[in-house]
């Protein structure tokens, strides 16, 4: 029980650091970065801060076995890369809030493939955590208050969740193997900017940061608010927890931001804004309420 309640409270923590990251977004924005490049950056940052850890604290923890990088290409190269090409591809064709909400449709491919790959089970109430979860999500992201909606960004918004969906998944493989969560975030970011280095131009984000040197640092500082400490909690924190109810418990995420919105840009929810505020932490609690028996919907044999 004691590993569970770490568990929840460390997918919390770490929701509510992406929760955070339009305090990283909003500056670097300012200087002329894209959200390419502020991906690439993420990825680097992090990939180094945990290089240069690691050297001086606890240096075993580079090892692994050649066999199973697969798991660390797919953390990074296939999630992280992927879930951000599609995610800011579908910005482009789409709205924030549309794709806002194809992205959190990755809680329910995260139960698929962990019923198929884990043999998790799925019961009446991950099904209803679920969609209490994301019709909060959609709430939250005011969908209802425009968007222009198209097949190419439905489709690179879904390819978004299913990508997002993707960390769960290979990082429980990763776990299953006996890798630290210091190990798999570490790889994970190393690929992840070998897979995004190809999208940026290197020299003209050294030129953007130059001139805007006191945002630059202000912008690592988030990065490893709103990236490495995170992705070491959320993994830290699937090693006690079901994948699906991992995934659920993060979308505490769209909630943090958009308080954040309210109490550092000023902006003004509405009473729907509120009710998918409710839904989410309605969620949360539903799931981490002892289950009865008879409620198992499917499971593997």
């Amino acid at each position: 029980m004691k590993q569970k309640t770490s568990s929840v409270l460390l997918i919390l923590a770490a929701g509510c650091m992406w929760g955070c990251m339009g305090l990283l977004v909003r500056p670097l924005t300012t200087i002329g970065l894209d959200t390419m490049e502020i991906c690439f950056l993420r990825a680097l940052i992090t990939f180094l801060t945990m290089l240069a850890g690691l050297l001086i604290a606890d240096r075993s923890a580079f090892s692994i076995h050649l066999k199973d990088i697969w798991c660390f290409i797919g953390t990074g190269a296939f999630s992280v890369t992927f879930f951000n090409f599609c995610y800011f591809k579908t910005i482009t064709l789409t709205s924030l809030s549309v794709a806002a909400v194809l992205l959190y449709m990755s809680p329910a491919f995260v139960m698929i493939m962990s019923f198929f790959l884990f043999k998790e089970k799925i019961t009446k109430v991950k099904i209803a955590a679920l969609f209490i979860a994301f019709t909060g999500c959609v709430l939250v992201s005011g969908i209802g208050t425009g968007g222009d909606l198209n097949a190419a960004g439905i489709l690179t918004g879904l390819g978004a969740g299913f990508g997002y969906a993707l960390y769960s998944i290979f990082g429980r493989y990763a776990l299953q193997r006996g890798y630290h969560s210091m190990t798999i975030t570490f790889y994970t970011f190393l690929f992840a900017t070998l897979a995004t280095v190809f999208f940026v131009d290197v020299p003209d984000i050294a030129d953007k940061i130059s001139a805007a040197p006191m945002t630059g640092v202000y912008g690592g500082f988030m990065i490893l608010f709103v990236t490495l400490f995170p992705y070491l909690c959320y993994t830290k924190g699937l090693s006690g927890l079901e994948n699906t109810t991992a995934s659920v418990i993060a979308s505490i995420e769209p909630v943090v931001a958009t308080v954040l919105g309210v109490i550092i840009y000023g902006e003004t929810p509405n009473p729907i804004t509120f009710l998918g505020i409710v839904c989410v932490l309605g969620s949360i609690v539903i799931l981490n309420k002892k289950e009865r028996k008879g409620l198992v919907i499917w499971k593997e044999k």
